[in-house]
């Protein structure tokens, strides 16, 4: 492990560098030993992350650009623009929406440790993982909806591909 500090990234020039359609995870912080995770997400204009939540880890929410509203579960919206600084406790249930000008922002969490591949006892299969990071391989790239799925293969909203699936 380096433990010497460095820039991993601009995050400016990297929404200034991506193309007008570029949604979802523009960045994350994928360095060797580390103990936090980091996403740059970007939401186009009017898309929503449906409502979700994290059992698991506290999410740091800080927005960039752009501006929109995050529900909490049964709360009022909250108005969400430039340099705004969120805590997303664990547990707490929310839903993101961009608003016209489109959303983006910067999620930061403690890491989830790996997951491990072994045999299931014989009477039961347990459930030991747990939604990747901030649920973003469930965003849907084309129209940015949530899916409920915890693998989907096609939006049930807009009908795109999820890559890789």
């Amino acid at each position: 492990m380096n433990s010497t500090p460095a820039v991993l990234a601009v995050l400016g020039d990297l929404l200034a560098a991506a193309a007008p359609d570029d949604r979802g995870a523009l960045w994350q912080l994928a360095e060797q030993g580390r103990e936090l995770d980091a996403n740059l997400v970007r939401l186009p204009p009017g898309a929503e992350v449906g409502e979700h939540q994290e059992d698991v880890l506290d999410v740091l929410l800080v927005v960039l650009e752009g501006d929109g509203r995050l529900t909490p579960g049964g709360g009022e919206p909250l108005a969400l623009s430039p340099t705004t600084v969120m805590w997303l406790p664990r547990t707490s249930r929310r839903s993101l929406a961009a608003g016209p000008d489109g959303l983006a922002y910067l999620t930061v969490h403690r890491r989830r440790p790996g997951l491990r591949i072994r045999s299931a006892p014989a009477a039961a299969v347990t459930y030991e993982g747990g939604e990747a990071p901030c649920a973003l391989d469930r965003v849907c790239p084309e129209c940015g909806r949530m899916a409920q799925e915890s693998a989907p293969k096609y939006c049930s909203e807009c009908g795109g591909r999820f890559p890789g699936r």
